[in-house]
C-alpha cells in the first residue's frame, strides 16, 4: 500500500443525540461511486461540534460516553452495510463541546505506533463552549518498521455570527499558539544514543526545533482540520429584501439565486487569500450548496420523512446561508508533487432532523512516505505563522477548572438528573432538621 485512505467528516450535532440509523445510512455518501476513494478508508476522522449539552460536555468523562457511543454504533453499522468491514474507535476526546473521534480499520490498527492529544478552549474565559481538540499519530510505513507517516487531526469550533470574522481569525491564532502536543517519537531514540553532555548541548541548541515538533505545524506531519469554522457569506445579517436572493433549487448557473454566486462572498476564502487566517492550509473545491442555517420547517420535514429534496433549500431567515462546515488540509509537501495530499471527493451529506447544519466530508489519499525529522525542516515546511504561547498549559488548566465549575452548576440547574439530586438534597436537609429539632425538644 503506497497511500493511506482518509475519510474526514465534520458535523455540528446541535447538542442532540445523533439518529444512529439515519446517520449510518448516509455516513459514506461523500465517497465516490467507483474508482479512487470508493473503497473502505484506512482511517476515519470525526469532528463533532456541540456534541452534547453544556453540562455533560464540560464535565466530560462518563457524561459524554452515550454521545460518543452513538457515533461508534453509526460508524459500525455504516461500514458493515457497505463493505462488511469493522472499524475500531481507538481515540475519542473533547475540549468542552467539541469532540474528536478516530477510527481505524481492523487491519490497519496495529500500524498506529503512537498517538498524542492537545486541547485549547476558545470561548468565554477560554473555556470550551468553543474550542479545538487535536490528535497526532504515527502510522508505520510498510517495509520501514522504524519510520512513520505522522498525521495531525484537529476538530474545531470557532466564534459565531456574521460580523465576527476577525474573532474567528483570532481563534485560529489561538489554536496555533496553544494547541500544543507533548509527544516526541524521536526523542527517546535520539537520547539513548547520546552521552549526557551531547544531550544537554542538543537541548540548548534545538529549543526552536523542539517547539516546531510540538506545535500544529510539525514539519513532517500531514494536517487535517475540520469543524464548524463559522465563516459566513456576509459581514451583516440579511435584510428582508435580501432573503429573496437566498440560493434556490434547480436554477441555472447564471441565475443570481444559484449558490455559486453566494460562494463568491465567502469570508473564509477572502480571509485566507489575504493571509489573515489558516495560513498555508488548502481546501478542495466546493461544489455543494451552503450547509447552514436550515429552518425549523426544513428539519421538521426531515423528521416526518417527507419524500422531497425541497427541505434542503429552506433557509432560516435571520442568517445568511453559509458554508460554515469545512475541511482543510496542509498541503506543503516535503517530497515534491509525490508528497501531496490528494483530495478525491468533497461533499455535504443530507440534512438530519437533529441539526441546522449539514455534515461535510472529505475523502483524501495521503502518500505513505516516511517522516525524516533529521532533515532540514526550514526548507520543508513554512514556519508556523505564530509561536507557541509559553503559558499555554497554565491557561488550559485554569480554563478546565472553570469548565468543571460551570458544568457542575449547569448539571444541577439544567438537567433532570441534577434537578433530582438538588431536590433529594433539599429533602434530606429538611428531614435532618426536623429530626434534630425533635431530638432537642425531648
Amino acid at each position: 500500500m503506497d497511500a493511506l485512505g482518509v475519510y474526514v467528516l465534520t458535523f455540528n450535532c446541535a447538542r442532540n443525540f445523533v439518529d444512529v440509523d439515519a446517520f449510518a445510512n448516509h455516513f459514506f455518501d461523500a465517497l465516490p461511486a467507483s474508482g479512487a476513494g470508493s473503497s473502505a478508508p484506512d482511517l476515519i476522522f470525526l469532528s463533532l461540534q456541540e456534541i452534547a449539552p453544556i453540562a455533560y460536555s464540560f464535565l466530560g468523562g462518563s457524561y459524554l460516553l452515550p454521545y460518543f457511543d452513538a457515533f461508534r454504533r453509526a460508524v459500525q453499522k455504516a461500514s458493515a452495510q457497505k463493505w462488511d468491514q469493522h472499524y475500531v474507535n481507538f481515540l475519542s476526546d473533547n475540549t468542552g463541546m467539541t469532540g474528536l473521534m478516530l477510527f481505524a480499520r481492523d487491519d490497519t490498527l496495529s500500524k498506529i505506533a503512537w498517538r498524542d492529544t492537545a486541547h485549547v478552549g476558545l470561548g468565554v474565559q477560554e473555556m470550551g463552549n468553543k474550542g479545538a481538540v487535536g490528535a497526532r499519530l504515527g502510522y508505520v510505513v510498510e517495509g520501514h518498521p522504524s519510520k512513520t507517516v505522522d498525521l495531525t487531526f484537529v476538530a474545531a469550533h470557532l466564534a459565531p455570527m456574521e460580523d465576527s470574522y476577525e474573532q474567528r481569525n483570532m481563534d485560529w491564532k489561538s489554536i496555533v499558539e496553544r494547541l500544543v502536543f507533548t509527544h516526541d517519537s524521536k526523542k527517546s531514540a535520539e537520547r539513548s544514543s547520546m552521552d549526557e553532555n551531547t544531550s544537554l548541548l542538543d537541548d540548548a541548541a534545538s529549543a526552536h526545533a523542539e517547539g516546531s515538533r510540538r506545535d500544529l505545524f510539525a514539519p513532517n506531519a500531514y494536517l487535517f482540520l475540520a469543524g464548524d469554522l463559522n465563516y459566513r457569506t456576509s459581514n451583516v445579517g440579511p435584510s428582508v429584501r435580501e432573503i429573496e436572493q437566498f440560493p434556490r433549487r434547480n436554477v441555472d448557473l447564471d441565475n443570481p439565486s444559484h449558490y455559486s454566486h453566494l460562494l463568491k462572498n465567502d469570508q473564509l476564502v477572502r480571509e485566507m487569500s489575504y493571509g489573515r487566517t489558516f495560513h498555508s492550509l488548502s481546501e478542495a473545491p466546493i461544489d455543494f450548496p451552503p450547509t447552514y442555517k436550515y429552518s425549523d420547517a426544513a428539519r421538521e420535514a426531515v423528521r416526518l420523512g417527507l419524500n422531497t429534496d425541497d427541505h434542503e433549500w429552506k433557509w432560516s431567515n435571520h442568517r445568511w446561508p453559509s458554508w460554515c462546515d469545512r475541511v482543510l488540509f496542509l498541503n506543503k509537501p516535503w517530497a515534491g508533487e509525490a508528497g501531496k495530499v490528494k483530495p478525491l471527493a468533497y461533499n455535504a451529506l443530507p440534512l438530519f432532523a437533529q441539526s441546522d447544519h449539514r455534515p461535510v466530508a472529505l475523502v483524501a489519499s495521503v502518500p505513505l512516505r516516511p517522516s525524516d525529522a533529521s532533515s532540514n525542516t526550514e526548507n520543508i515546511r513554512a514556519v508556523a505563522p505564530f509561536s507557541i504561547d509559553p503559558s499555554w498549559k497554565s491557561k488550559r488548566d485554569m480554563a478546565r477548572r472553570k469548565e468543571i465549575v460551570v458544568g457542575a452548576v449547569a448539571y444541577l440547574g439544567l438537567t433532570r438528573e441534577g434537578n433530582g439530586l438538588l431536590l433529594a438534597s433539599l429533602l434530606g436537609i429538611i428531614g435532618a432538621w426536623f429530626i434534630l429539632r425533635s431530638m432537642l425538644e425531648v
